[in-house]
């Protein structure tokens, strides 16, 4: 069993991260910069996971995971970065895998060069973890389907191009019941509202998005009817291992941060390295990164295998997740009063990892999920 990565990797690691560094945070929720989302897709970050032959980097999960975390830890704005995940796995990944092969010609080059916005139109008012009783009603008629509903937390939603997006066709079919679709921000009857007011992950524009009887040609459809929960979980699959690798990334920041100041930062007459209460939380931060990141490396390598990865998946997921927001509070402790100030970082930090217990699935979702891969 080999844990170190390659040369290639090893590089590749390195100029990402360095690229990273020369990326400006956004100044507001508010503002979209479409040069901002070209400069992403120059460094190949939302088509890594997209064969060449499409515009994508033919990147495996597990490399694409380490651009993210790369770029995460040369210091690129998480809210950003989690805006071009958002965008590659739930949208251009279910584009990619199910798409008919004349609508993959024609979305995934524009979609991998940052010319058009991916939106993941899932979450509904009234069903957020619940995805299999979906409000939103697609009604076949001649050549497509009328869509009426309103999805809700749409990432990317305000500035997207294009919503990858899910709809109830059979009430009673149960995990067959809903079919997803593709759908162009101009299509009549679509609604897109404006950005939410967000107190993390400000650079992720969120918003809703309506339906009233907005047609969808049956050439948008992805993979068949019924087959919306498919599309959705093969998404995840990804989302819930390579997105996350953002969290790793800024996890290593974070411990690196604190190193830094625990070393320098004097009180009661000694470093604060000295004092056994903070070099134990110290301990219990990188404990953390290095477990999270040995669970997500194992489940992409079982995606890159192509195993059933679900299991590993949940474990990385609920793991980096959980880290993420423990290690950014063990942060703010160790910062003390510093971290209520802004120009320290810690409190956006704080706010950007709060989200990650919820995203993607709750943490009580993914112990579920384990429970339900060890035969419960």
């Amino acid at each position: 069993m080999d844990f170190s990565l390659s040369a290639l990797q090893k590089e590749r690691y390195a100029r990402m991260k360095a690229a990273a560094q020369e990326i400006p945070a956004d100044s507001s929720a508010a503002e979209f910069r479409r040069d901002r989302w070209k400069r992403l897709a120059g460094l190949g970050l939302l088509g890594a996971a997209v064969p060449e032959e499409h515009g994508g980097a033919g990147l495996g999960a597990l490399d694409t995971a380490l651009l993210y975390e790369a770029a995460s830890e040369g210091g690129a704005d998480t809210g950003l970065l989690f805006a071009a995940a958002a965008h590659l796995f739930a949208c251009v990944r279910p584009v990619l895998e199910f798409a008919l092969p004349e609508t993959r010609k024609a979305l995934l080059p524009a979609l991998c060069a940052g010319a058009l916005v991916a939106g993941n139109a899932m979450t509904e008012p009234e069903s957020g973890s619940d995805v299999s009783r979906l409000a939103t009603r697609a009604t076949k008629v001649d050549g497509g389907y009328l869509l009426d509903g309103v999805k809700s937390f749409v990432s990317n939603g305000p500035v997207a191009d294009i919503y990858v997006t899910y709809a109830t066709t059979d009430p009673e079919g149960g995990y067959f019941g809903s079919t997803a679709f593709a759908v162009d921000r101009d299509s009549p009857g679509l609604d897109a509202g404006a950005p939410l007011e967000k107190s993390g992950l400000a650079a992720c524009q969120a918003g809703e998005v309506v339906f009233t009887r907005c047609f969808v040609p049956d050439d948008r459809m992805l993979g068949r009817p019924g087959q919306g929960q498919l599309v959705f979980q093969t998404s995840m699959q990804w989302e819930r291992s390579c997105l996350f690798a953002i969290y790793l990334g800024q996890q290593e920041r974070l411990v690196r941060r604190c190193v830094h100041h625990v070393r320098e930062r004097r009180q009661f007459g000694k470093r604060l390295a000295d004092l056994q209460p903070v070099a134990n939380r110290m301990a219990d931060m990188k404990l953390r990164l290095e477990s999270g990141r040995l669970l997500l490396y194992r489940a992409c390598a079982e995606i890159d295998d192509g195993q059933d990865p679900s299991l590993w998946v949940a474990m990385a997921k609920l793991a980096v997740s959980e880290a993420a927001v423990a290690t950014a509070l063990d942060a703010g402790r160790i910062f003390g009063g510093r971290a209520f100030l802004a120009e320290y970082g810690i409190e956006e930090q704080v706010r950007d990892a709060l989200p990650a217990t919820t995203f993607s699935g709750t943490s009580d979702i993914q112990r579920q999920l384990i429970a339900r891969g060890m035969g419960l």
